[in-house]
C-alpha cells in the first residue's frame, strides 16, 4: 500500500507515520487505490519512521494485520470506470499498533525496497495493457470479417484493412519490447529505461488500438457489453497506474540525457 492522498507519482511525500514504541510501532496515516483493499485481510503498508530522512533511509515496509489490528481499517471500495473485476479501496491507520515483527527488513529499507520491484511492476502493467491490445485486435478482426457492407466483407475496404494493420504493429512492437525488458531483468542487468519504454508504449497503444476497435466495430462498439466497449474503458488505466505514462518519459529522457 503505497498510494495517499498526496503521494501518487511522488512517493517522496508519503505522509503515513510509523512511531517507534515499546514492543513495535504505532501508524497512522490513509492509504487510497488500493488493489484489493476492499477484500484484503493483510497489507503491506509503506510509512516514515524517520522524518529527518525520508526517502534517503527514512521509510520502512511494514506487513500489517488488516483485521486484527485495533485501528487499521478498511475505508471504502471504489467504483472504477473499467477493470470492474479488480477490487479497489483503501485503508486508514488511527494509531495502530503493529509488533516489531511487523517491520520487513531493516528499519529505513521500504522506499528502496519500492524501487526495486518497480521495473517489474512497470512490465507487469505493460503486458496487461498489451494483452487487451490484443483482445481488442481479434475482436475487430472478427468483427471485420463478418460484418459486410455494400455487398463485400467490410475487411475488404483497405481503410479497415488498414485499421487492423496498426493494431497488428502496435500489439507486435510492444510485445518486442516486453520481452526486451523481461529478459534484461531475467539477466541481472539494467532495465530501468526498457522496462519503462515498454510500459510507455504498451499502455498508450492499448488506448489506440481499443479506440480502433470501436471504431471498427461502429455503434455496436459503443454499447455497455460489447467486448470492444469493455477493453475500451479498461485499456484507459493502463497509462496511470504503476507509474504514469509522464514518469516513464521523464525515467527514459534522463537515460537518454544522461
Amino acid at each position: 500500500a503505497l498510494t495517499e492522498p498526496n503521494a501518487g507519482s511522488d512517493l517522496g511525500g508519503v505522509a503515513t507515520t510509523a512511531v517507534h514504541v515499546d514492543g513495535g510501532w504505532r501508524l497512522t496515516g490513509e492509504k487510497i487505490y488500493i488493489h484489493n483493499a476492499p477484500v484484503a485481510h493483510f497489507a503491506l503498508v509503506l510509512a516514515v519512521t524517520d522524518k529527518s530522512k525520508r526517502k534517503r533511509g527514512g521509510m520502512s515496509m511494514f506487513l500489517v494485520d488488516i483485521d486484527d489490528t485495533p485501528g487499521a481499517a478498511r475505508a471504502y471500495h471504489e467504483h472504477k470506470m473499467g477493470q470492474r473485476a479488480s477490487q479497489v479501496g483503501g485503508f486508514v491507520f488511527e494509531d495502530a499498533f503493529v509488533p516489531g515483527s511487523a517491520l520487513l527488513g531493516e528499519e529505513g529499507t521500504g522506499f528502496g525496497a519500492v524501487l526495486q520491484v518497480l521495473e517489474k511492476g512497470r512490465l507487469g502493467i505493460g503486458a496487461l495493457a498489451n494483452g487487451i491490445s490484443r483482445a481488442a485486435l481479434d475482436t475487430a478482426t472478427e468483427h471485420a470479417r463478418n460484418r459486410r457492407q455494400f455487398g463485400q466483407r467490410i475487411a475488404d475496404f483497405q481503410a479497415i484493412a488498414f485499421t487492423l494493420a496498426d493494431m497488428a504493429t502496435d500489439y507486435e512492437a510492444a510485445r518486442q519490447l516486453l520481452e526486451h525488458g523481461a529478459r534484461l531483468l531475467d539477466e541481472g542487468r539494467d532495465a530501468n529505461a526498457a522496462c519503462s519504454m515498454a510500459k510507455l508504449f504498451a499502455s498508450e497503444a492499448s488506448i489506440r488500438n481499443t479506440s480502433r476497435a470501436v471504431q471498427v466495430l461502429g455503434g455496436s462498439g459503443y454499447i455497455r457489453g460489447v467486448e470492444a466497449e469493455r477493453l475500451y474503458r479498461d485499456a484507459r488505466i493502463t497509462t496511470i497506474y504503476e507509474g504514469t505514462s509522464e514518469v516513464q518519459r521523464i525515467i527514459i529522457s534522463r537515460a537518454v540525457i544522461g
